[in-house]
C-alpha cells in the first residue's frame, strides 16, 4: 500500500543550542536579537519561533545564508534535532510526544532524508546500497531488494543495481542516495543541500529528475537550497530564513513580486524572473478579441482595426478557442477583389503557433523577436487567454520598473479592448 503524502504543521518552534535555555529563549520573546542573546547567555539561537505549514504533497524549499538556520529547522522535521520550544506536527500527530519506538516507526515509513553527501558503501553493490536502509529496518531481503530494485528503475538506474559506486558517475551516486531514500516509499522527503557537491548541468538534470518523481508519485517534500534559482524552478513554495527567523513564506511568483522587507528583494535581486514567470503570468487580455462567424466578418473587421488605430486582431469560435489572427493588411490582401462577404479564416496569418499559458517566459523571447504580431495565449484546452506584446514581454524583464500586477499592465494603464461578439 502506497504512503500517502502528509502535511507537517511547525508551530511557533524555537531551538537554542546550549546547556540552559531557558534564559535564551526568554530574551528571544522579548525580540532581541541573536547576536544579543549570544552575548548574554552564551547560547546560540538557532531557529526563531517559526509557524507555517507544509501542505501534504508540495515541494517546500527553506532558503538562506549559512548560519541562518535552514539546516536546523528541517533536522527537527524528524527529531534529529530536538526542539526547544514550540510543536511540530505530521498529519497532526505532535512528533515530540512520540516514543523512541514510535519515533523509529515514524522514520521507517514516513520520512526519508537525502544528504549533500551521497554517504555510498563502496564494498556494496547499488542495490545493496539502496536497500541499506531497509536492512537495518529489519525488512526480510527479498522485499527490501524487490524494493530497492523498485526505487532504483524510478531513477533511472535499474540496469545499475550490480555496480559499485567507484563505478559510477557523481550524478548517477546521486541517484542512488535518492534511490535509497525512495526505498521505503516514504510520505515525506527530507533534502539537505542533496544537490549542492554536483555540477551545474548534472543539478539540472536532477531537479528535472525530482520533478518527474513527484509527478509520478506525489510526496510531500522539503528542500534546504542556498540556491535561488533551483528553488524558483523546484519549489511550490519558498521559505527565506534570516538569523534564524523565517522573514518570507511565499510561492516564487509572490516572492519576486512582493518581497517582505529589504533582505529578501536583495536576496531575489539575481534571480531571472523569465525562468519563474509563465506564459499566463503575463498574458494581456487589452487586445482586439473576434469571434468567427461562418461566410463573413472581414470587411467589419477591417473597419474595426482601423478605427481602433490597431494592427492585429485575435479570432476566436463561439466557445471562445483560439483561432487564428488577423491584421490590416492581410484583411485587405484578402479583400481585394473580392464580392460580398468574405470569412476571416480567408485572412488569417500563416504559421501562428499559440504559446501555451504554462511555458516559460523565458522560452517566449526568440519567438516574440521573430513575429510582429504579440503572441497568442491559450489554455491547455485550447481557450484563448489573451496576448503578450514585445512591449509587455520588456517591461517584465526590465527589473528597474515595478513588477507587472497580478491583474495586467494593460488593465492598470490603458482601457481595455473589448471582445467582440461577431462582424458582418
Amino acid at each position: 500500500m502506497l504512503n500517502v503524502a502528509k502535511s507537517i504543521q511547525i508551530e511557533h518552534v524555537f531551538k537554542v543550542f546550549g546547556e540552559h535555555p531557558e534564559q535564551a529563549l526568554a530574551l528571544a520573546r522579548q525580540g532581541l536579537d541573536k547576536s544579543t542573546i549570544l552575548e548574554k547567555t552564551g547560547h546560540s539561537i538557532g531557529v526563531y519561533d517559526a509557524h507555517f505549514t507544509i501542505e501534504a504533497g508540495e515541494i517546500f524549499v527553506i532558503m538562506g545564508l549559512s548560519g541562518s538556520g535552514k539546516s536546523t529547522l528541517v533536522r527537527m522535521l524528524n527529531r534529529l534535532i530536538e526542539p526547544s520550544s514550540g510543536a511540530i506536527r505530521v498529519e497532526g500527530e505532535d512528533i515530540h510526544s512520540l516514543n523512541e519506538r514510535e519515533l523509529r516507526a515514524l522514520r521507517r515509513k514516513d520520512i526519508s532524508m537525502v544528504f549533500q553527501s551521497f554517504a555510498l558503501m563502496p564494498h556494496m553493490s547499488v542495490l545493496d546500497n539502496t536497500a541499506l536502509g531497509l536492512e537495518l529496518a529489519g525488512v526480510d531481503k527479498a522485499t527490501r531488494q524487490a524494493a530497492a530494485q523498485d526505487a532504483l528503475e524510478q531513477v533511472g538506474l535499474g540496469g545499475w543495481a550490480a555496480s559499485y559506486p567507484d563505478e559510477l558517475s557523481g550524478g548517477m551516486q546521486q541517484r542512488v542516495g535518492l534511490a535509497r531514500a525512495l526505498a521505503a516509499d516514504p510520505s515525506i522527503l527530507l533534502m539537505d543541500e542533496a544537490f549542492s557537491a554536483l555540477d551545474p548541468i548534472i543539478r539540472t538534470e536532477m531537479q528535472s529528475e525530482l520533478l518527474r518523481l513527484q509527478e509520478i508519485r506525489q510526496r510531500t517534500i522539503v528542500f534546504i537550497s542556498h540556491d535561488l534559482d533551483e528553488a524558483m524552478r523546484i519549489g511550490n513554495r519558498i521559505a527565506i530564513m534570516k538569523d534564524g527567523h523565517v522573514v518570507q513564506v511565499g510561492t516564487p511568483e509572490e516572492i519576486l513580486r512582493q518581497p517582505a522587507n529589504e533582505y529578501v528583494r536583495h536576496f531575489i535581486k539575481g534571480v531571472d524572473a523569465s525562468v519563474v514567470f509563465k506564459a499566463g503570468d503575463i498574458v494581456s487580455g487589452a487586445h482586439p478579441v473576434m469571434q468567427e462567424q461562418a461566410g463573413h466578418g472581414a470587411r467589419a473587421a477591417l473597419r474595426m482595426l482601423q478605427d481602433r488605430d490597431r494592427e492585429f486582431a485575435y479570432v476566436v469560435s463561439a466557445g471562445h478557442r483560439f483561432r487564428g489572427i488577423v491584421s490590416t493588411d492581410s484583411l485587405r490582401s484578402a479583400l481585394e477583389g473580392h464580392e460580398g462577404p468574405l470569412a476571416l479564416q480567408h485572412a488569417f496569418l500563416p504559421d501562428v503557433a499559440p504559446v501555451q499559458s504554462d511555458e516559460l517566459v523565458a522560452d517566449l523571447l526568440g519567438r516574440a523577436a521573430t513575429h510582429a504580431y504579440p503572441l497568442p495565449v491559450v489554455a491547455g484546452d485550447g481557450r484563448f487567454q489573451g496576448a503578450i506584446s514585445r512591449t509587455r514581454l520588456l517591461r517584465f524583464l526590465d527589473r528597474d520598473t515595478p513588477p507587472i500586477p497580478p491583474g495586467g499592465f494593460d488593465a492598470a494603464h490603458a482601457a481595455p479592448v473589448s471582445a467582440e461578439k461577431g462582424f458582418a
